[in-house]
């Protein structure tokens, strides 16, 4: 007997017990071995992390399709695993550290610290992955891979040893995000823009050799002096200056400048490029330039460059042959005593030596305020602007990066991208919504090289080592470089023959003779290789061989560029092969106001408390049924609240089967059935099991679901429940013998179909249904296949259930007390009408609760007009409401959601309302706007039934 109530609670971890004893998820489990390959990696989450919303949507989106291609018969993979990220393990581990009081990283050395992350890797990291199965994810968990384990390293080896050979990877130096708190060079991924509150500094530069030119200005209505654009037309009139004006927004970076660049089209300035200006509190003479680079129409047309401190400087220098002097150490401090870049060229004066003496060794923001005031006093400030702006900050050390010059190695991405970019441009890969390719290709066709080397110990090892006199030697092991730097050596005559031999046969000869790179690769380039390196590439497996290329990958779009085209990329580079034909790119969950999630707002939801509070299958069956194309999904718990009623919904109906001796497990030829109500429920489910289908191939989860919400709570349960009662409390057995079996075929399908959504209720009810054993489990079963269609028996049932659902609909309307049994009037009903009248006027008495059915030429008077399935009908209403007050009472509510209508237009017409308030307030009162419309539509209506 099946429980009066479903507790997720309790059947949740027993139904993932089953599957874990069974092995129902390994490779290749359920399908037959020549069954066609379905594979797809999961996004390796971090080991440090713990289940979000973002992991929820992106996780049951694929369950959903490895559950139903399991079941369509193929041979399913998908392969789980975790990223070592490294920063964030490195910091969780350096802050227990400190917790515990024991020695730091540096203290205890880099073997010993590597040590310890693997310890704690072992008793607290990949947390999530135990939280994944929570949430029903069908992953091969016994083929589990992490980025650090000794297969994916070997093939990280490999990738960057082959890249290097091919000159593909390489060392330069060059601009990165560095975070002075981390120490260490981050991806753009891991640098949050954050609006502060700051200030634009306007400072002169005196032009060198005595030159001064005619300076442009307009007049305020005052008569003042203000500034001239070059869109202004003429100006007022000159003024003679012997300097250039620029703004900062970091005053500190002007140490470093080595050029000013001006527009090539700004009149201000045309006679002056070629000249130099004299950088203040340093002295030296730096070059005027034309570049594309600075806009006309901001500031004051001239840009302070500094190369070393600045991605778009950086790129003008190059054009321009600027000098690039970095003045900050790692630590973001100034320095400029030993700093033989900054000193090269200046001569020793007063001025730098004060400059020095005030500045080097001071932290940036320090030194900030002391060059503000040191040209404040030297009368250079000429303004200074409160200035809103965006400051990159790191993600996990919190405090703002610097754009540094710094040694890093790189990969030539955009050699690499030029096959990624032509695999999705004749469509070999394809973006699922289409509009995201345009991202893709935005970013690819601007690559940059990528920056691989991160500062850290935690991580792949770069494997190169460094000769005494600087020689790179990159190899696979410490035994392949010194071979090569031996040779090397003796090639050019630094060692001899006989010193090399014994070097090669005794290490404590050659101590110090070689030292290895101390930093990691980034976590991205480990994980570009994830379709393959976890199918046990570069050896050549049997899963290497079946499930490359993956099918689909399913990932969010903030990682398009990071991860997915440089699967694409180091796919074709070592594949010849892409690692997926289709990406389906999710959007975001929202909180139910539609503001993006942050703790700093308070409004994340956890997903694992949904699931003590819902269930999974009601976490899951929201998610999927929200997740529209590019649409952001607004999560509302009382939606889950819904979709969980909508699980206990499909138990109540099974009960309700049981009690009444439906039959499971048998089979079903629809050709056979007799009873237009049976052949009905079968043509709309092979219409849903198709529509289903449909749906789920064209990635559009929210289309699948609403279509199974749709048969199973409105068209089963309710309808064919309810109109199956007669037949199976009736006296023809061979009637409600033919129900029990359909009801029973129906529920079975149901399960199968809902299986991919809800996977725990339906794999509970698949077993407690058979009278005994199924031949397999549900996430084994096969695919429900249904070709029938009686087009008369469907139209006939669905005539009836519109009928009905109009009456029901209109006595609510029109406040019809539910126990008070009314009149219908078929109006000139038409010969179809009035059969159907004749073969279903039983049922839609009893279940519109109406006293009598009659026909007639018009409409009585004080009746309500409905207009149902081609006929035109009347419910008589004197005498079961008070007419007149019903209309006024309808009348009175039309206008008031008319008028809050016309409230939210003139809030939504003020522009400055919609410019200020955050989008998800706007957005809000569009929705209001919409439920008031669909109100006044209904009363509207229904006025008019009263006419």
């Amino acid at each position: 007997m099946i429980e009066k109530t479903y507790d997720a609670a309790a059947i949740e971890p027993r139904i993932a017990e089953r599957w874990e004893e069974a092995e129902a998820f390994r490779a290749g489990a359920g399908a037959a071995e020549d069954a066609e390959a379905f594979s797809i990696v999961i996004p390796p989450p971090n080991v440090t992390g713990s289940l979000h919303m973002g992991h929820a949507l992106n996780d049951t989106l694929q369950d959903v399709l490895v559950r139903f291609e399991r079941m369509r018969g193929k041979k399913v993979l998908w392969q789980p695993g975790l990223d070592h990220a490294g920063i964030a393990t490195q910091m969780v581990v350096e802050r227990q550290l400190a917790e515990r009081k024991e020695p730091g990283r540096r203290d205890m050395g880099r073997d010993a610290f590597i040590e310890r992350v693997w310890q704690w890797k072992g008793e607290s990291g990949g947390a999530i992955l135990g939280q994944l199965r929570r949430l029903g994810a069908s992953c091969d968990w016994s083929r589990e891979r992490f980025t650090m384990d000794e297969g994916l390293s070997k093939a990280v080896l490999h990738v960057f040893v082959e890249l290097y050979r091919k000159g593909l990877i390489y060392k330069d130096k060059r601009l990165v995000n560095w975070d002075p708190k981390l120490l260490t060079a981050i991806s753009d991924l891991e640098v949050e823009q954050k609006e502060v509150k700051g200030h634009l500094w306007h400072f002169r530069y005196p032009l060198a050799d005595g030159v001064t030119y005619e300076h442009p200005y307009n007049l305020d209505a005052e008569g003042n002096r203000t500034a001239w654009k070059p869109s202004d037309g003429e100006p007022a009139g000159y003024e003679t200056r012997d300097h250039l004006v620029v703004a900062t927004t970091r005053p500190e970076t002007m140490l470093g400048d080595s050029g000013v660049a001006v527009s090539p089209e700004d009149p201000r300035y045309r006679d002056l490029v070629g000249k130099t200006v004299i950088l203040p509190l340093v002295g030296r003479r730096i070059p005027i330039v034309a570049d594309e680079y600075p806009d006309p129409e901001a500031g004051t047309g001239a840009v302070k460059m500094t190369p070393a401190h600045d991605f778009n400087d950086f790129e003008v220098g190059k054009r321009h042959d600027l000098r690039q002097i970095n003045i900050l150490t790692i630590a973001a401090k100034i320095t400029l005593a030993e700093n033989e870049a900054f000193l090269d060229g200046l001569d020793e004066t007063a001025e730098i030596e004060r400059t020095i003496a005030a500045l080097d060794g001071e932290d940036r923001f320090a030194a900030r305020e002391a060059i503000v005031a040191m040209m404040e006093e030297g009368g250079l400030l000429a303004a200074v602007e409160d200035h809103p702006h965006t400051v990159p900050h790191g993600d996990r050390g919190g405090v703002p990066i610097e754009p540094f010059l710094t040694d890093q190695w790189y990969v030539d991405a955009k050699t690499l991208a030029e096959p990624a970019i032509a695999s999705v441009r004749e469509g070999r890969t394809k973006f699922v919504p289409k509009n995201w390719e345009k991202t893709y290709f935005d970013w690819m066709e601007n690559i940059q090289p990528w920056c691989i080397s991160r500062q850290l110990w935690w991580g792949h090892q770069i494997p190169a080592w460094y000769g005494p006199d600087g020689e790179i030697f990159v190899a696979k092991t410490e035994e392949e470089a010194v071979a090569a730097a031996l040779s090397h050596y003796v090639t050019n005559g630094t060692i001899d023959d006989e010193e090399a031999r014994a070097m090669a046969a005794d290490p404590a000869r050659r101590d110090g003779f070689l030292h290895r790179d101390e930093d990691v690769l980034d976590t991205w380039f480990s994980s570009a290789l994830w379709p393959f390196s976890t199918l046990g590439w570069p050896d050549q497996t049997p899963e290497l061989a079946t499930y490359y290329p993956t099918s689909v990958l399913v990932t969010g779009f903030d990682i398009i560029f990071f991860w997915v085209a440089r699967m694409m990329m180091m796919g074709l580079e070592f594949m010849d092969e892409e690692p997926f034909h289709t990406v389906y790119v999710h959007a975001l969950v929202r909180d139910k106001t539609g503001a993006k999630m942050s703790k700093s707002k308070g409004n994340v939801v956890d997903p694992l408390d949904l699931i003590d509070e819902f269930g999974a299958d009601a976490l899951r069956f929201t998610l999927a049924i929200m997740a529209a194309q590019g649409r952001d999904v607004k999560l509302d718990p009382q939606r889950i609240a819904g979709y969980r009623n909508f699980g206990t919904k499909l138990w109540n109906a099974t009960r309700f089967a049981e009690m009444n001796g439906a039959v499971h497990g048998g089979t079903l030829d629809p050709s056979q059935l007799s009873l237009p109500l049976n052949r009905w429920i079968v043509t709309e489910l092979g219409r849903t099991i198709a529509e289903t289908e449909t749906a789920i191939a064209a990635y559009r989860f929210n289309e699948a679901a609403a279509t199974l919400y749709r048969f199973v709570w409105n068209l089963f349960c309710d309808w064919y429940v309810e109109l199956a009662k007669p037949a199976l409390m009736g006296s023809d057995e061979a009637a409600a013998n033919e129900v029990r079996h359909v009801m029973g075929s129906v529920l079975d399908r149901i399960y199968a179909l809902l299986h991919p959504f809800m996977p725990f209720i339906t794999e509970e009810l698949w077993q407690v249904t058979a009278a005994g054993e199924r031949a397999s489990l549900l996430c084994h079963a096969a695919w429900p296949v249904l070709d029938f269609a009686d087009r008369d028996a469907a139209d006939d049932i669905n005539w009836l259930i519109e009928v009905v659902s109009e009456i029901r609909s209109v006595r609510s309307e029109m406040n019809v007390p539910a126990a008070t049994e009314a009149d219908l009037v078929a109006v000139a009903p038409d010969a179809a009408t009035a059969a159907r009248l004749e073969r279903h006027g039983a049922a839609v008495k009893r279940l519109a609760r109406l006293a009598t059915i009659v026909t007639a030429e018009t409409a009585p008077e004080q009746s309500a007009q409905i207009l149902a399935a081609g006929g035109s009908f009347a419910l008589p209403l004197a005498g079961l409401i008070d007419v007149a007050a019903e209309r006024s009472r309808l009348g009175k509510a039309r206008d008031k959601a008319l008028g809050e209508i016309e409230r939210i237009d003139r809030k939504l017409s003020n522009q400055k309302f919609v410019a200020n308030a955050p989008d998800e307030i706007v957005e809000q009162e569009r929705e209001k706007r919409e439920g008031y419309r669909i109100e006044a539509d209904k009363l509207s209506a229904a006025l008019e039934r009263l006419q």
